[in-house]
């Protein structure tokens, strides 16, 4: 089962502080983007293991984009 990790608010992405292959906890801070001058941390909304990187830093998301997926 697929699980898509989305941003939680339209901002810029700083970094993704994970790997294909990682494996992740639930709550687990995952990426960082910049909204409104905050530093904002992207949280893993379930376990499971990095499949695939969708976005890259740089680009502005919003809660709509996929920034990765875990399987």
């Amino acid at each position: 089962m697929s699980v898509p990790v989305n941003a939680p608010m339209v901002g810029k992405l700083i970094s993704i502080d994970v790997k294909i292959g990682d494996k992740v906890k639930q709550n687990d801070a995952v990426a960082t983007i910049e909204a409104m001058k905050m530093m904002v941390k992207v949280f893993s909304p379930a376990d499971g293991e990095v499949k695939e990187i969708s976005a890259t830093p740089g680009d502005v998301v919003s809660p709509e984009n996929v920034i990765m997926t875990l399987g």
